[in-house]
């Protein structure tokens, strides 16, 4: 038997293991922020606590913190890193410099199972679940961890489709006694399942947000298959009459593509779709993988929608892309793992 892996525990777990060797809640606080504030990977560089209790836990456990076995940084800045589970499953996650602001964008799962057609992601196919742990590693296993300011759950994988490790993943980054960041800087992004977003909604404070790429159930359908058995509308709905607290973000995602989703028609349907309600867009930029036929739309088109949804009372904004030469941006991860997995290969033969 292996040891216990503690990181992916909440503090009240924490305690519950080192009660029966007669320790307090106060040490195993100490512990969590250890591990989840300071980045600690060895039980014997905890600090604030005793010596004897560092003895006692290296014999029984081990902070299970999963360090990235390779990384790539893109000409603006950005960095994508590669992690390998215990398991052996691979996910990727990107580091994002912007000014002031740091984000790491976390992935849920080692692949995709939403199938949806303009995802590399979901091309690559479902290999498992990350558990909670393996999702706080890459938080905290990052050179830069103690600079980070926000946090996305907009890597590979549906979040719904894995909720129990992201609402643990989301408590523990949230906590004062883990990586102590707002919920209002934590993002969910979700395809739509509707009974996971409902949980979402009330079991967590973190932002959420929906990719809804059409406005149009039957043209959504076709490049998101979930729409069939959860209609965007319903979860829209619920969305819209969600009551929001605590500067609390609801929105919408969406990916705009040339004579696709980007016509007038669309941005008629998309206003009326949340007009007097709180939700704001995202409009972004489709991030064409190789062999797609698909196309971005213009700057100029992008603008357009954006102005015509700001002047109906909705707030817009135009996401900046990150990290393309690497391909690092959303929609794009996944498609470098057969060469990364290469070059480990390579390091390791040298």
């Amino acid at each position: 038997m292996g040891k216990k892996k503690l990181c992916g525990h909440t503090a009240e777990e924490i305690f519950s293991l080192i009660e029966p060797l007669g320790y307090t809640n106060r040490h195993a606080v100490e512990i969590a922020h250890g591990i989840y504030k300071k980045g600690v990977h060895e039980i014997s560089m905890l600090g604030k606590i005793s010596g004897k209790l560092r003895n006692t836990l290296s014999g029984i456990f081990e902070t299970g913190v999963v360090s990235p076995s390779y990384s790539e940084v893109s000409s603006d800045g950005t960095v994508k890193y590669l992690f390998v589970s215990e398991a052996g499953l691979e996910y990727e996650t990107v580091f994002i410099p912007d000014g002031k602001r740091r984000t790491v964008c976390l992935s849920i799962q080692s692949g995709c199972r939403m199938g949806c057609a303009f995802c590399v992601t979901g091309k690559y196919g479902f290999r498992g679940n990350l558990t909670a742990g393996e999702i706080l590693s890459q938080l905290i296993s990052l050179p830069n961890h103690q600079e980070i300011t926000h946090a996305v759950f907009m890597g590979m994988g549906e979040p719904m489709d894995n909720l129990e490790n992201v609402l643990k993943a989301c408590r523990i980054i949230t906590a004062e006694w883990g990586v102590a960041l707002s919920p209002r800087h934590v993002t969910v992004s979700t395809v739509g399942i509707r009974s996971g977003v409902e949980r979402f909604l009330s079991a967590s404070d973190c932002n959420l947000t929906l990719s809804l790429h059409s406005p149009f159930s039957e043209e959504r359908s076709r490049f998101i298959p979930a729409e069939k058995t959860n209609p965007v509308r319903e979860i829209v709905t619920m969305m819209t009459a969600y009551p929001l607290k605590k500067k609390r973000r609801l929105s919408l995602s969406y990916v705009m593509i040339e004579n696709l989703n980007d016509t007038d028609r669309h941005l008629e349907a998309l206003i009326n779709l949340i007009k007097d309600s709180e939700v704001r867009i995202n409009l972004l930029q489709y991030h064409q993988s190789e062999g797609a036929e698909l196309v971005s739309s213009t700057a100029e088109r992008m603008q357009y929608f954006k102005h015509n949804l700001v002047i109906s009372g909705i707030a817009a904004s135009i996401r900046k892309s990150r990290g393309t030469d690497i391909s690092a941006a959303c929609g794009l991860l996944a498609a470098g793992l057969n060469c990364h997995r290469k070059s480990i290969m390579t390091l390791d033969q040298d």
